[in-house]
Parts: structure tokens; C-alpha cells; sequence
């Protein structure tokens, strides 16, 4: 299959957030696309995640920055579901503490909100849901993780949540792990490479081989 496929020439990252770009092109870098994000297009103002699951708003990232770019598109949500919250804070993850809140208040809503719960009960699943669209179809793939909620943040790299999301099974949280430590059991990762295998087989990307060099942001991307 992979002999008939043809992979894009550039791919639309639907995302403002150079964290996130970084996750995923560490996992696609070796199909040489030139990648696009939401900074090369300006015009595209705030998307409404008006989606009631993390599938939901996904879906809907992509496809409204296909219809406005014509590209084809990849775009994600996440979300950090814990259990003694009841799920919360799901699929507002991103804005916990207000629409343009930081890693830091999000973080310190979470741990106000988790005050006196046991580690036992700290239970958490952090869930991405990947989505590719190009105007004739839309093929999404997820990843999740357990963990557990620490009391106080833990560790200087990654972002987000990262500090407080332990592992048990690396005994690390996200943030005290590398980049390829962490992009081989994190959510995010593990949504991109099952994504990455499914573009492979229904052939939207050609399966790499070995004398490619990488992938590339746009010149445009890479100046700012």
C-alpha cells in the first residue's frame, strides 16, 4: 500500500502551543514533511471547543483549519481525567482556571481541589485523542496513561501538568522524564503513533525509509 500512497507536502499542526509541536515532531520527523502550525495563519482566530468529548473537539480542531486552509491537518485534545474529581477536569483540561490560565494556575486549581485526598485515591488518567483530516476523511486515534496525582510538583521539564503526574511504573513524574523517555509512554505519544500507523496503512503518509532526513518546519514557522 504504502508503493500508492502519497504523503502531503505540508501538514497543518492545529496548535498555537510549541510544546505540543515539539511531542509531535519528534514522533513524525522522519516523513520530511514540512509542518505548518496555527502561527503561519493568523487569521485563524480562537477555535470554540464546543465539543462534549475530547473526540469531539478534536474532530472539530481539524476540520475547521482544513476548511480554512485547504491542508490537510492534525489536531489533538487532551485531557487529565481524575478519578476522585469525578473525571474533572476532562476535556476543559486546558483552561482549569480560567480561558487563558497557565501551566501554574491550572496546577494549583487541580492541587487546591485535591486537598486531603489520599494517594490511593489520587488515581488519574491523562487521555489524547489525535485527529487527520483533509477534506474527504478523518481518521483519529487515542492514547492514555495511569497515574497518580502528586501533592506538590515534581520535577523542571515538559509542561502542562507534567510536575504532578507520577508514573508509577518509571517512578517519575512526566516532568522528570526525558523527552524520548516520555514521548514513548505519554498519552500524546502513544496517540501519535497509533495515528502514524494508521495514516501509514490506509496510505495518506509513505512509510519512511531509512535515507530520509527528517521533518521540517516551514521557513515561515521556523522565524518566529
Amino acid at each position: 500500500m504504502s508503493d500508492q500512497s502519497k504523503t502531503p507536502e505540508n501538514i497543518v499542526i492545529a496548535t498555537h502551543n510549541p510544546d505540543k509541536l515539539i511531542e509531535i515532531q519528534n514522533v513524525l520527523r522522519d516523513f520530511n514533511i514540512p509542518f505548518l502550525t496555527l502561527e503561519d495563519f493568523p487569521e485563524i482566530g480562537q477555535i470554540e471547543e464546543t465539543g462534549k468529548t475530547l473526540a469531539d473537539n478534536s474532530l472539530i480542531k481539524a476540520n475547521t483549519v482544513f476548511q480554512l486552509t485547504g491542508m490537510p491537518v492534525i489536531a489533538d485534545d487532551t485531557g487529565l481525567e481524575v478519578d476522585a474529581l469525578n473525571g474533572d477536569p476532562g476535556v476543559h483540561t486546558g483552561r482549569y482556571a480560567g480561558e487563558h490560565a497557565s501551566y501554574s494556575e491550572n496546577i494549583e486549581k487541580l492541587l487546591k481541589a485535591m486537598n486531603g485526598i489520599p494517594q490511593k485515591k489520587r488515581v488519574a488518567t491523562f487521555r489524547t485523542v489525535m485527529t487527520y483530516a483533509d477534506g474527504t476523511k478523518e481518521l483519529q486515534a487515542e492514547g492514555s496513561i495511569k497515574g497518580v496525582i502528586t501533592e506538590t510538583p515534581i520535577g523542571d521539564s515538559g509542561f502542562g501538568y507534567d510536575p504532578i503526574f507520577f508514573v508509577p511504573t518509571i517512578n517519575k513524574t512526566f516532568a522528570e522524564m526525558s523527552d524520548a523517555e516520555k514521548n514513548i509512554i505519554s498519552h500524546r505519544g502513544l496517540a501519535l503513533q497509533n495515528l502514524r500507523k494508521l495514516l501509514i496503512h490506509r496510505g495518506e503518509l509513505s512509510k519512511p525509509t531509512a535515507n530520509r532526513q527528517g521533518c521540517k518546519l516551514s521557513q515561515k514557522t521556523k522565524n518566529k
